[in-house]
Protein backbone atom coordinates (compact mmCIF):
# COMPACT_ATOMS: atom_id res chain seq x y z
CA UNK A 1 0.00 0.00 0.00
CA UNK A 2 3.06 2.34 0.85
CA UNK A 3 4.79 1.73 -2.62
CA UNK A 4 1.13 2.58 -3.99
CA UNK A 5 0.79 6.19 -2.02
CA UNK A 6 4.46 7.01 -3.20
CA UNK A 7 3.93 6.36 -6.67
CA UNK A 8 0.89 8.22 -6.72
CA UNK A 9 2.63 11.08 -4.92
CA UNK A 10 5.32 11.16 -7.59
CA UNK A 11 2.58 11.51 -10.44
CA UNK A 12 0.89 14.44 -8.78
CA UNK A 13 4.22 16.31 -8.06
CA UNK A 14 4.99 16.41 -12.10
CA UNK A 15 1.82 17.75 -12.12
CA UNK A 16 2.22 20.89 -10.03
CA UNK A 17 0.91 22.41 -7.64
CA UNK A 18 -3.23 23.12 -7.53
CA UNK A 19 -4.47 26.42 -8.04
CA UNK A 20 -8.13 27.54 -6.73
CA UNK A 21 -9.37 26.29 -10.20
CA UNK A 22 -9.70 22.84 -9.01
CA UNK A 23 -11.89 23.33 -5.61
CA UNK A 24 -8.95 24.20 -3.47
CA UNK A 25 -10.47 25.73 -0.23
CA UNK A 26 -8.68 27.43 2.84
CA UNK A 27 -8.53 25.96 6.07
CA UNK A 28 -9.13 28.97 7.52
CA UNK A 29 -11.01 32.14 7.12
CA UNK A 30 -9.80 35.41 7.98
CA UNK A 31 -5.86 36.34 8.78
CA UNK A 32 -2.81 34.18 7.54
CA UNK A 33 -2.83 33.04 11.42
CA UNK A 34 -0.36 31.70 13.44
CA UNK A 35 2.67 30.10 11.66
CA UNK A 36 4.82 28.02 11.54
CA UNK A 37 2.67 26.71 14.13
CA UNK A 38 3.39 23.55 16.34
CA UNK A 39 1.52 20.84 17.16
CA UNK A 40 2.66 18.10 20.15
CA UNK A 41 1.03 14.65 19.05
CA UNK A 42 2.53 11.15 20.23
CA UNK A 43 4.54 11.05 17.05
CA UNK A 44 6.55 14.07 18.13
CA UNK A 45 5.94 17.56 17.12
CA UNK A 46 4.38 18.17 14.11
CA UNK A 47 5.39 21.71 12.05
CA UNK A 48 3.01 23.20 9.86
CA UNK A 49 4.52 25.88 7.60
CA UNK A 50 1.74 28.03 6.28
CA UNK A 51 -1.60 28.09 6.41
CA UNK A 52 -3.05 25.02 4.75
CA UNK A 53 -5.36 25.63 1.80
CA UNK A 54 -6.30 21.35 1.35
CA UNK A 55 -7.07 19.69 4.59
CA UNK A 56 -8.03 16.15 5.01
CA UNK A 57 -9.72 15.42 8.03
CA UNK A 58 -9.62 11.79 8.78
CA UNK A 59 -9.87 11.25 12.84
CA UNK A 60 -13.74 11.01 14.88
CA UNK A 61 -15.18 14.24 14.88
CA UNK A 62 -12.07 16.45 13.09
CA UNK A 63 -13.90 17.29 10.29
CA UNK A 64 -16.49 19.47 12.16
CA UNK A 65 -14.05 20.32 14.38
CA UNK A 66 -12.29 22.07 11.41
CA UNK A 67 -16.05 23.75 10.05
CA UNK A 68 -16.25 25.04 13.89
CA UNK A 69 -13.50 26.82 13.08
CA UNK A 70 -14.78 28.36 9.78
CA UNK A 71 -12.30 25.65 7.67
CA UNK A 72 -13.22 23.69 4.45
CA UNK A 73 -11.82 20.44 4.52
CA UNK A 74 -11.53 18.83 0.90
CA UNK A 75 -11.46 15.00 2.19
CA UNK A 76 -13.04 13.49 5.65
CA UNK A 77 -14.02 10.41 7.02
CA UNK A 78 -17.50 9.60 7.96
CA UNK A 79 -16.97 7.32 11.12
CA UNK A 80 -21.39 7.61 11.56
CA UNK A 81 -22.41 6.78 8.28
CA UNK A 82 -24.53 9.75 8.15
CA UNK A 83 -23.85 9.88 4.37
CA UNK A 84 -23.80 13.13 2.49
CA UNK A 85 -21.29 14.98 3.51
CA UNK A 86 -20.65 13.31 6.42
CA UNK A 87 -21.37 14.79 9.15
CA UNK A 88 -24.64 15.12 11.65
CA UNK A 89 -27.32 17.90 11.90
CA UNK A 90 -25.34 19.83 14.17
CA UNK A 91 -22.97 20.63 11.81
CA UNK A 92 -25.60 20.70 8.79
CA UNK A 93 -25.05 23.81 5.61
CA UNK A 94 -21.36 24.33 7.06
CA UNK A 95 -19.79 22.99 3.35
CA UNK A 96 -19.30 24.95 0.75
CA UNK A 97 -18.90 22.05 -1.58
CA UNK A 98 -19.26 18.28 -0.22
CA UNK A 99 -15.68 16.85 1.11
CA UNK A 100 -14.51 13.70 -0.50
CA UNK A 101 -15.45 10.97 1.99
CA UNK A 102 -12.77 8.60 2.82
CA UNK A 103 -12.75 5.21 4.76
CA UNK A 104 -12.51 5.57 8.30
CA UNK A 105 -10.62 2.25 10.07
CA UNK A 106 -8.34 1.41 7.14
CA UNK A 107 -8.03 4.90 4.80
CA UNK A 108 -8.21 4.96 0.87
CA UNK A 109 -4.53 6.13 0.92
CA UNK A 110 -4.78 6.56 -2.89
CA UNK A 111 -7.94 8.36 -2.51
CA UNK A 112 -5.91 11.15 0.31
CA UNK A 113 -2.92 11.55 -1.48
CA UNK A 114 -5.17 12.65 -4.78
CA UNK A 115 -6.75 15.17 -3.34
CA UNK A 116 -3.58 16.85 -2.89
CA UNK A 117 -3.67 17.84 1.35
CA UNK A 118 -1.32 19.89 2.52
CA UNK A 119 -2.45 18.94 5.99
CA UNK A 120 -3.88 15.94 7.37
CA UNK A 121 -5.81 15.44 10.73
CA UNK A 122 -6.26 12.63 11.97
CA UNK A 123 -6.46 13.84 16.00
CA UNK A 124 -9.23 11.12 16.96
CA UNK A 125 -8.07 7.82 16.17
CA UNK A 126 -6.14 4.86 16.85
CA UNK A 127 -2.89 6.08 17.25
CA UNK A 128 -1.36 3.21 15.32
CA UNK A 129 2.38 3.91 14.30
CA UNK A 130 1.83 2.28 10.38
CA UNK A 131 -1.03 4.71 9.37
CA UNK A 132 0.43 7.48 11.18
CA UNK A 133 3.78 6.88 9.42
CA UNK A 134 1.45 6.40 6.12
CA UNK A 135 -0.55 9.65 6.13
CA UNK A 136 2.63 11.15 7.04
CA UNK A 137 4.52 10.07 3.56
CA UNK A 138 1.48 12.29 1.82
CA UNK A 139 1.43 15.30 3.89
CA UNK A 140 1.93 16.58 7.33
CA UNK A 141 -0.14 14.59 9.95
CA UNK A 142 -1.86 15.72 13.29
CA UNK A 143 -1.78 12.35 15.08
CA UNK A 144 -2.96 11.72 18.26
CA UNK A 145 -1.74 13.37 21.39
CA UNK A 146 0.19 11.67 23.96
CA UNK A 147 -2.31 8.92 26.01
CA UNK A 148 -4.91 9.79 23.03
CA UNK A 149 -4.51 6.27 21.90
CA UNK A 150 -8.22 4.08 20.66
CA UNK A 151 -9.91 7.28 20.54
CA UNK A 152 -9.38 8.56 23.90
CA UNK A 153 -9.06 12.44 23.30
CA UNK A 154 -11.26 15.06 24.43
CA UNK A 155 -13.85 17.35 22.17
CA UNK A 156 -11.51 20.05 24.12
CA UNK A 157 -7.59 18.75 23.05
CA UNK A 158 -9.43 18.13 19.65
CA UNK A 159 -10.28 21.22 19.16
CA UNK A 160 -6.54 22.93 20.53
CA UNK A 161 -5.21 20.97 18.44
CA UNK A 162 -7.01 21.10 15.14
CA UNK A 163 -7.03 25.05 15.73
CA UNK A 164 -3.48 25.01 16.40
CA UNK A 165 -2.94 23.29 13.29
CA UNK A 166 -5.19 26.05 11.14
CA UNK A 167 -3.72 28.79 12.63
CA UNK A 168 -6.10 29.97 14.66
CA UNK A 169 -5.67 29.14 18.17
CA UNK A 170 -7.66 31.99 19.79
CA UNK A 171 -10.71 30.84 17.78
CA UNK A 172 -10.09 27.54 18.85
CA UNK A 173 -9.62 28.76 23.19
CA UNK A 174 -12.84 31.09 22.10
CA UNK A 175 -14.92 27.80 21.29
CA UNK A 176 -13.58 25.81 24.12
CA UNK A 177 -14.59 28.91 26.88
CA UNK A 178 -18.33 28.95 25.11
CA UNK A 179 -19.10 25.15 25.30
CA UNK A 180 -17.32 25.47 29.01
CA UNK A 181 -19.88 27.70 29.72
CA UNK A 182 -22.98 26.07 28.60
CA UNK A 183 -21.55 22.92 30.33
CA UNK A 184 -21.19 24.79 34.00
CA UNK A 185 -25.14 26.36 33.08
CA UNK A 186 -26.22 22.73 32.62
CA UNK A 187 -24.59 21.63 36.40
CA UNK A 188 -25.98 24.72 37.66
CA UNK A 189 -29.09 23.72 36.83
CA UNK A 190 -29.36 20.30 37.71
CA UNK A 191 -27.31 20.27 41.14
CA UNK A 192 -28.48 16.56 41.30
CA UNK A 193 -26.49 15.19 39.14
CA UNK A 194 -23.16 15.99 41.31
CA UNK A 195 -22.15 12.89 43.05
CA UNK A 196 -24.67 10.60 40.94
CA UNK A 197 -23.13 7.20 39.78
CA UNK A 198 -23.79 6.52 35.95
CA UNK A 199 -23.38 3.73 33.83
CA UNK A 200 -22.81 4.89 29.56
CA UNK A 201 -23.15 1.44 27.78
CA UNK A 202 -24.13 -0.11 24.63
CA UNK A 203 -25.10 -3.32 23.09
CA UNK A 204 -24.24 -4.44 19.56
CA UNK A 205 -24.33 -7.41 17.37
CA UNK A 206 -21.57 -8.86 20.14
CA UNK A 207 -23.24 -7.66 23.38
CA UNK A 208 -23.72 -5.46 25.91
CA UNK A 209 -20.58 -3.53 27.14
CA UNK A 210 -20.05 -0.20 28.95
CA UNK A 211 -17.58 2.72 28.39
CA UNK A 212 -14.73 3.23 30.93
CA UNK A 213 -13.07 6.92 31.68
CA UNK A 214 -11.11 8.58 29.13
CA UNK A 215 -14.24 8.28 26.74
CA UNK A 216 -16.05 10.83 25.34
CA UNK A 217 -19.45 9.72 26.86
CA UNK A 218 -18.07 9.36 30.27
CA UNK A 219 -16.26 12.62 30.39
CA UNK A 220 -19.19 14.52 28.82
CA UNK A 221 -21.45 12.66 31.99
CA UNK A 222 -18.54 13.69 34.12
CA UNK A 223 -18.35 16.83 33.17
CA UNK A 224 -21.96 17.36 34.44
CA UNK A 225 -20.90 16.06 38.00
CA UNK A 226 -21.79 12.38 37.31
CA UNK A 227 -19.21 9.30 38.95
CA UNK A 228 -18.62 6.83 36.11
CA UNK A 229 -19.85 3.48 37.72
CA UNK A 230 -17.13 2.09 39.74
CA UNK A 231 -17.52 -1.13 39.09
CA UNK A 232 -17.08 -0.47 35.38
CA UNK A 233 -14.23 1.10 36.19
CA UNK A 234 -12.92 -1.39 38.09
CA UNK A 235 -12.87 -3.41 34.99
CA UNK A 236 -11.54 -1.09 33.00
CA UNK A 237 -8.44 -2.31 30.55
CA UNK A 238 -6.79 -0.88 27.83
CA UNK A 239 -10.11 -0.79 25.96
CA UNK A 240 -12.66 2.30 25.79
CA UNK A 241 -14.94 -0.30 27.16
CA UNK A 242 -15.56 -3.14 29.41
CA UNK A 243 -17.68 -6.60 28.25
CA UNK A 244 -20.54 -6.78 29.68
CA UNK A 245 -22.48 -10.64 29.67
CA UNK A 246 -25.92 -10.82 29.78
CA UNK A 247 -25.38 -13.31 32.73
CA UNK A 248 -23.79 -10.01 34.28
CA UNK A 249 -26.30 -7.43 33.53
CA UNK A 250 -26.12 -6.04 37.12
CA UNK A 251 -23.03 -4.35 36.61
CA UNK A 252 -24.86 -1.82 34.34
CA UNK A 253 -26.50 -0.55 37.99
CA UNK A 254 -26.43 2.94 38.72
CA UNK A 255 -28.00 5.78 40.18
CA UNK A 256 -28.31 6.08 36.30
CA UNK A 257 -27.76 4.06 33.15
CA UNK A 258 -28.21 5.18 29.67
CA UNK A 259 -27.67 2.52 26.99
CA UNK A 260 -27.18 3.08 23.27
CA UNK A 261 -27.91 0.43 20.82
CA UNK A 262 -25.29 0.35 17.80
CA UNK A 263 -26.15 -1.33 14.77
CA UNK A 264 -29.03 -3.59 16.23
CA UNK A 265 -32.64 -1.59 17.50
CA UNK A 266 -33.27 0.47 20.70
CA UNK A 267 -35.86 -2.62 21.64
CA UNK A 268 -33.23 -4.54 22.10
CA UNK A 269 -32.09 -3.58 24.72
CA UNK A 270 -35.45 -1.94 26.18
CA UNK A 271 -37.24 -5.08 25.99
CA UNK A 272 -34.82 -7.62 26.98
CA UNK A 273 -35.87 -9.30 30.62
CA UNK A 274 -32.38 -9.50 31.56
CA UNK A 275 -32.01 -5.82 31.22
CA UNK A 276 -35.05 -5.06 32.49
CA UNK A 277 -34.42 -7.20 35.89
CA UNK A 278 -31.30 -4.35 36.21
CA UNK A 279 -32.40 -2.34 39.65
CA UNK A 280 -32.03 0.96 37.96
CA UNK A 281 -33.84 0.19 35.39
CA UNK A 282 -36.63 -1.47 37.47
CA UNK A 283 -36.69 1.49 38.89
CA UNK A 284 -37.17 3.41 35.90
CA UNK A 285 -33.72 5.36 35.72
CA UNK A 286 -32.82 4.06 32.88
CA UNK A 287 -32.74 6.18 29.23
CA UNK A 288 -32.41 4.01 25.52
CA UNK A 289 -31.34 6.40 22.84
CA UNK A 290 -34.23 5.61 20.31
CA UNK A 291 -33.50 8.49 18.47
CA UNK A 292 -30.75 8.13 16.43
CA UNK A 293 -29.49 11.98 16.18
CA UNK A 294 -28.97 12.73 19.82
CA UNK A 295 -27.46 8.73 20.28
CA UNK A 296 -24.40 10.21 17.61
CA UNK A 297 -24.03 13.22 19.43
CA UNK A 298 -23.31 11.67 22.32
CA UNK A 299 -20.76 9.63 20.71
CA UNK A 300 -19.61 11.91 18.60
CA UNK A 301 -18.01 14.19 21.02
CA UNK A 302 -17.19 17.02 19.25
CA UNK A 303 -17.07 20.81 20.05
CA UNK A 304 -19.93 21.39 18.17
CA UNK A 305 -21.75 17.80 18.82
CA UNK A 306 -21.20 17.99 22.60
CA UNK A 307 -23.20 21.42 22.59
CA UNK A 308 -26.03 19.91 20.60
CA UNK A 309 -26.11 16.65 23.27
CA UNK A 310 -26.02 19.41 26.03
CA UNK A 311 -29.49 20.77 24.76
CA UNK A 312 -30.53 17.52 23.75
CA UNK A 313 -29.38 14.69 26.47
CA UNK A 314 -29.18 16.86 29.51
CA UNK A 315 -33.25 17.30 29.92
CA UNK A 316 -33.26 13.18 29.66
CA UNK A 317 -30.79 12.62 32.18
CA UNK A 318 -32.40 14.82 34.32
CA UNK A 319 -36.58 13.50 34.03
CA UNK A 320 -35.01 10.33 34.65
CA UNK A 321 -32.23 10.77 38.02
CA UNK A 322 -35.74 11.51 39.26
Amino acid sequence: MAAAVATLLLGLSACGSPDGSDGSTTASDGAEGAFPAKVATKFGEVTVDEKPKRVVALGWGDAETVLALGGQPVGASDWLAFGGEGVGPWAKDRYDKSPQLIGTMEPEYEKIAALRPDLILDTKSSGDRTRHDTLSKIAPTVGVPEGGDQYMISWEKQTEMVAAALGVPDKGAKLIAETEKKFAAAVKANPGFKDSTITLGSRTSEGYGAYVGGTGRVDFAERLGFENNPAVEAKAGDSFTVPVSKENLDLLDADLVVMEPIGVPAASISDDPLYQAVPAVKAGHSLVFDDQGISQAFATDSVLSVSYALDKVVPLFAQKLK
